[in-house]
């Protein structure tokens, strides 16, 4: 066991507990987290297959070996980023289902703030086109949409409820629509504009298939 010097010329042993650890620990997850950024900010722009694990490395500023350390492979970073963008978006629906807030309001500040993360965030990017990419990627990724869809038919019921929704309507049938429509609309917004009109093009949206 290494011994340390003490000022008056002795030595004391260190235990386990007094050896340097959590800066270790905590440099660790800064660069854990900077290679999954450096992931999600290439995945978004060239796609899963162009992606290479030093092209990665390289803008997270690390080594090949520190990038295998935390992730064995490409298919660990998509499944991470893509279940990240889900854990994020059902704290955000969590957030809006509040009875005190009006429902029509939670679908409408709901679906437009996945639409902005969708334009500001790399991670939310990522994880979209991911998804659009599973056929090429050998692991499976989190299954899309059913909490999205779940959360929003929860809203139209209260909004049906309450009187807010046009005589007939159905709240399952009205969510599928407009999870639907959502996703094509941000899509069509990526290919023409890279999303930089993701929010006014829900807004149009929104205002078509909800009532004022």
């Amino acid at each position: 066991m290494a011994t340390t010097p003490t000022p008056e010329g002795t030595s004391f042993r260190r235990t386990a507990a007094e050896r340097p650890g959590p800066p270790k620990q905590a440099r660790a997850v800064r660069t854990r987290a900077t290679v999954l950024e450096a992931a999600a900010e290439l995945f978004a722009r060239k796609g899963f297959q162009s992606v290479t694990i030093q092209e990665i490395a390289e803008l997270a500023g690390a080594t090949k070996g520190a990038v295998y350390f935390h992730f064995p492979n490409k298919e660990a970073m998509a499944v991470e980023l893509v279940e990240t963008f889900y854990l994020a978006a059902t704290r955000n629906a969590s957030a809006v289902i509040d009875p005190q807030l009006p429902p029509l309001q939670a679908v409408r500040e709901l679906t437009r703030g996945t639409a902005r993360r969708l334009r500001d965030d790399a991670v939310a990017r990522a994880a979209v086109r991911l998804q659009a990419e599973q056929a090429v990627i050998d692991t499976e990724l989190p299954l899309p949409f059913i909490d999205y869809v779940a959360y929003v038919t929860l809203l139209l019921t209260r909004a049906a409820d309450a009187g807010q929704l046009p005589p007939g309507s159905e709240p399952t049938t009205m969510a599928r629509v407009l999870v639907a429509a959502f996703f094509g609309v941000q899509h069509v917004s990526w290919v023409l504009h890279d999303r930089m009109d993701v929010v006014e093009r829900v807004d149009e949206l929104l205002d078509l298939l909800l009532p004022a």
